[in-house]
């Protein structure tokens, strides 16, 4: 699978009688849920998650008159969630400072998983992995973890991606790549693997096509690889970057608890 579902959300906008609370509380109703799993999953305490959300969306009524419509509400909102996660991120055991070299990160030597089925698996399994995700996205630098989160977890472009994080595109793809590749690796202890023969192709080829697979995860499109037959080596790690890129998508999935609901319309109106 190469991409998963990137369908906008109902725009929402300034507009003659829309006044600040209903839009945020428009916009809390498409967004809040994923705003929480996305915390849960990465820091792993409800109370953090729920105070993210509300923090979110207070920043986002005391700024609505801000909001010039330039840009889409969700792109503005996540503007918003990225500052204060970057604002409140602090060290956290297992976290990198750094991430490995692209070097380091080619699979050109290491067992691989021949996985070819998607997600696979069942429910507990499934969740297994995606748990083994988020803690590798968690461990990962702010740098590398933030792309990471709105490019394959809430399933924003590339340019919007750099729009919020006041990057360049070409910065946001070079992040995500490297992040990619130590997701693929950090998910390996959930995945049977076993030793594949070395690369059936000069090195240079190899890494033709996976800057080819790259580029085809940032534009959501599926992988082509032309004329070139894939050797088992490429094959099994571009399967295991498809596998990354679902998991990515479990992360957000679940509803709102209602408790939160409620206290966030609470705390918005009262607001």
């Amino acid at each position: 699978m190469e991409s998963h579902d990137t369908t906008e959300s109902t725009p929402v906008g300034p507009a003659p009688g829309r006044d600040a609370h209903a839009a945020i509380e428009a916009l809390a109703n498409t967004e809040g849920r994923r705003l929480y799993h996305i915390a849960l999953r990465l820091c792993g305490d409800p109370e953090k998650a729920e105070d993210l959300v509300q923090e979110t969306f207070l920043q986002a009524l005391r700024r609505w008159e801000t909001f010039e419509g330039r840009s889409k509400p969700t792109t503005w909102l996540y503007t918003i969630a990225a500052r204060l996660c970057a604002r409140l991120d602090r060290p956290r055991a297992g976290q990198r400072g750094t991430l490995a070299s692209l070097d380091d990160l080619l699979p050109f030597s290491e067992p691989v998983s021949p996985v070819t089925d998607g997600i696979g698996g069942g429910d507990e399994e499934t969740e297994m992995r995606v748990g083994q995700l988020a803690s590798g996205i968690a461990a990962l630098p702010e740098a590398f973890r933030m792309p990471v989160i709105l490019k394959e977890i809430v399933g924003l472009p590339v340019t919007e991606t750099a729009q919020i994080l006041g990057i360049p595109v070409g910065t946001v793809k070079t992040r995500l790549h490297r992040a990619r590749l130590a997701l693929r690796r950090a998910l390996t202890p959930a995945l049977p693997t076993r030793p594949l023969p070395p690369a059936a192709f000069d090195r240079q080829v190899c890494l033709d096509l996976l800057a080819a697979k790259q580029d085809a995860l940032d534009r959501g499109v599926p992988f082509d690889a032309g004329d070139q037959t894939l050797c088992d080596r490429c094959r099994a790690v571009f399967a295991t970057l498809d596998l990354t890129s679902d998991l990515c998508a479990r992360i957000s999935a679940g509803a709102l608890p209602p408790e939160v609901r409620d206290r966030l319309t609470g705390i918005l109106r009262r607001a």
